[in-house]
């Protein structure tokens, strides 16, 4: 989502100018090419360790499956013209192209704000509603929450901003080499309650829940633990097989809770200023836009190394990927991805 660049005021239409000193276009040239070569390798890892290996192969992980690719085409199509009209100050690109990366913008940042909220919402029937998880999250419904994920975010980019019904009433010229995203306040508050505020509520409240689920299981645990050590109850296996799958559910939860709370950090700023810019006669400077813009590109980047850090099996994915261990004689999609059956997740 952009709506930013360096030029002094959005209502000047003179030609843009670089004023960059050169080493500081050097400096920023790399770090972001950094960020985004971590953006689509991170993800790219993600797509092809649930792609190969079987044991990542679960409802939950479709979703994750789908953010990454979501995330890994931010990297791709979005954050490299996005990083040249950032250093340059100037679009080179042409009207058209402007309005089609706008679009793009939009359309794959939404996708992955949506893909966050129906793994809270996955996460919320897996934690809270566990004998109903297999019939809610069969896999005709996962396939629709994906479609739905895909298919809102386009109709809210391409369709309003192609027809520029993202500018009507909006009385501002712009040179034709900038590539500024001004949307009237109609536009502004739409589509940001929906591809922002709305799946954060979602999110928020789905980990509440399953916060209060995670307690009430970590009494049980402990009841469990307790039983087991005075030796008391017939059947101690299924007991502590009730036990580990409490355990793995819990540790998921929380790994997906750090996720969103690290996209509410990041897309905050963002979605805040694009609801109030309108409103102040678009007096944010071009600078705020940029920083603001790029943390909620830097979220795109962060939850491969999210699921790396906190999965174990994932982990060893990745390991084994980037090691070509998996293009070794006797390797499998089926090899076990956990030191142990209690550490599967």
């Amino acid at each position: 989502m952009n709506n930013s660049s360096f030029e002094s005021s959005p209502s000047e239409t003179e030609s843009c100018l670089t004023l960059r000193h050169p080493a500081s276009r050097i400096l920023l040239y790399t770090f972001f090419s950094v960020g985004i070569i971590c953006t689509v390798v991170g993800n790219l890892l993600v797509v092809l360790s649930i792609a190969y290996f079987k044991q990542l192969q679960s409802p939950t992980n479709t979703f994750v499956m789908s953010l990454a690719v979501a995330d890994c085409l931010v990297g791709l199509l979005v954050m490299p013209y996005s990083m040249i009209r950032t250093v340059e100050g100037c679009w080179y690109l042409g009207l058209l192209f402007c309005r089609l990366h706008s679009s793009l913008d939009v359309m794959l940042c939404t996708a992955s704000i949506f893909h966050l909220s129906c793994i809270a919402f996955d996460r919320y029937y897996a934690v809270c509603n566990p004998l109903l998880y297999s019939l809610r999250m069969s896999h005709s419904r996962v396939a629709l929450l994906i479609f739905v994920c895909w298919s809102v975010p386009m109709l809210i980019s391409f369709g309003p901003i192609m027809l520029e019904l993202h500018i009507a009433g909006v009385d501002i010229q712009l040179p034709k080499d900038v590539c500024m995203f001004l949307v009237n306040q109609v536009y502004a508050v739409t589509a940001s309650v929906v591809a922002f505020y709305f799946p954060s509520a979602i999110m928020l409240i789905a980990y509440w829940k399953i916060f209060k689920a995670a307690k009430r299981q970590a009494m049980q645990i402990s009841a469990m633990e307790s039983q087991m050590a005075a030796g008391v109850g017939k059947d101690s296996s299924r007991k502590w097989q009730h036990r580990n799958n409490m355990r793995r559910e819990r540790k998921a939860a929380k790994t997906l809770g750090i996720i969103m709370g690290v996209f509410l950090i990041f897309w905050m700023p963002f979605f805040t200023t694009n609801i109030v810019d309108p409103f102040i006669e678009y007096g944010t400077e071009g600078v705020v836009w940029d920083v603001f813009l790029w943390l909620g590109y830097i979220n795109s980047s962060l939850n491969p190394f999210l699921y790396g850090f906190f999965n174990r099996s994932f982990r060893k994915a990745f390991l084994m990927l980037m090691g070509c261990r998996v293009c070794l004689t006797g390797s499998s999609a089926g090899m076990e991805l956990s030191h142990t059956p209690r550490e599967a997740n």
